[in-house]
């Protein structure tokens, strides 16, 4: 298996994935990361270290030397993905290389997705005969606050010019030693809203006399529910979820104001315009019904991650190389997750996987996003031999891929 490449280098790369857990920095404030991200391609002999890149962005360029092309080889070039920001979570884990930094904790796992795309850094650079054409590795600042799509509009593809774009993100729940992916939208567009109504206050003892915010942002939302309920394709998918309701600050006051936030999950662009539409028209019928008025704010995040068709097949075959077909789904079940990664698959074709990090209940297998999580050490050096096998299927060399 392709894990074995990374035998040699196993122990230096747990240290360094537990280095960078143990010194989480959040989206922009990557400072230390990517100091060490560009020391240790430097380190590693990559050809070209680009940093600053939005704000704390790191480019690695390695160039393969398998050329099967009479006079020179290959001018195509692809872009391998890793991300490296921290979230605003206390850890809770008690581990020996638990956060040092109150209050932030690498709990989705991009220490080792960081460690992981180094270790294949050092197997590329050392490996070079194995491709034929140019390999960036972007190590993306920022993906919990959208960092992709600031890379992207600085021009990431102008400068680093890939034909095609490759992600990869652990996924716990999904035994160890797997990988999963699916072709076409495999991550939810991500949208939220803000709503305000505005009733007439009062005391709580003399309600006919009000116009009560909370009953009306009760109706609202109940109400929500009807989009994916009653107007959504039953065949397609989307989630409207309000997940915070300010309002009150005393037993006895009816307020005057209430304040629902949420979010809205789509997979389609058509799903995704009627859910915005059908909020915006829906809530301030509601709130009028009840002699009130309703405010609502809609903002478009992320766009759904979508695989293109043939970077999906070749992602498939080269996961088969590094952990055998039988542990290969390739028919990912989807995520209503969003991801950021999808701001650089509008810009170029590509495939986004799911690296297994362990059953629930077993080591690596804690939710992402939680104060228990932590990537599974065991998982390293099959992501990265996930990496360098793609490289090779997706730029032959002068041996063919699966071989050593």
């Amino acid at each position: 298996m392709s894990a074995d490449r990374f035998a040699p280098w196993l122990y230096e790369l747990v240290a360094l994935r537990r280095d960078l857990h143990a010194h989480p920095e959040l989206g922009s404030e990557e400072h230390r990361t990517a100091a060490l991200v560009a020391e240790r391609l430097a380190a590693y002999g990559v050809d070209e270290v680009h940093t600053g890149i939005a704000g704390t962005g790191v480019v690695g360029v390695v160039r393969g030397t398998g050329g099967r092309h009479p006079g020179g080889g290959s001018n195509r070039a692809i872009g391998l993905r890793a991300d490296m920001d921290a979230l605003p979570i206390r850890e809770a884990t008690g581990l020996a290389w638990a956060s040092r930094n109150e209050g932030k904790m690498h709990a989705c796992g991009h220490d080792g997705h960081t460690t992981m795309l180094l270790g294949a850094a050092r197997w590329l650079a050392a490996n070079r005969a194995a491709f034929d054409g140019t390999v960036y590795l972007i190590f993306q600042p920022a993906e919990e606050i959208a960092g992709g799509r600031v890379m992207v509009a600085e021009g990431l593809f102008e400068r680093f010019a890939c034909e095609q774009v490759y992600g990869m993100h652990n996924r716990p729940g999904l035994p160890l030693g797997r990988i999963a992916l699916r072709g076409g939208p495999c991550m939810a567009a991500s949208d939220v809203f803000r709503i305000a109504i505005r009733g007439k206050g009062g005391h709580g003892a003399m309600p006919h006399l009000t116009r009560d915010p909370v009953l009306i942002a009760a109706h609202v939302v109940t109400a929500l529910q009807a989009i994916t309920s009653r107007r959504v394709d039953p065949l397609k998918t989307a989630v409207v979820s309000a997940t915070r309701v300010h309002v009150g600050d005393a037993f006895n006051v009816i307020s005057e104001e209430a304040e629902i936030g949420g979010t809205c999950r789509t997979f389609l662009p058509e799903v995704r315009d009627l859910v915005e539409a059908e909020l915006l028209r829906l809530v301030p019928r509601i709130a009028h019904a009840f002699g009130a008025e309703a405010e609502v704010e809609y903002g478009r995040r992320c766009p759904a991650t979508v695989n293109s068709p043939e970077e999906t097949q070749l992602a498939a075959a080269a996961a088969v190389l590094a952990v055998g077909a039988d542990a290969v789904d390739s028919d990912g079940e989807p995520m209503m997750a969003a991801e950021d990664f999808s701001y650089m698959l509008e810009q170029r074709p590509g495939c986004y996987v799911w690296l297994g990090n362990g059953r629930v209940g077993e080591p690596g297998g804690a939710m992402l996003h939680s104060p228990g999580y932590d990537f599974n050490d065991a998982a390293l050096a099959i992501g990265a031999g996930y990496w360098t096998r793609l490289v090779e299927t997706v730029l032959p060399g002068s041996a063919p891929a699966g071989q050593e």
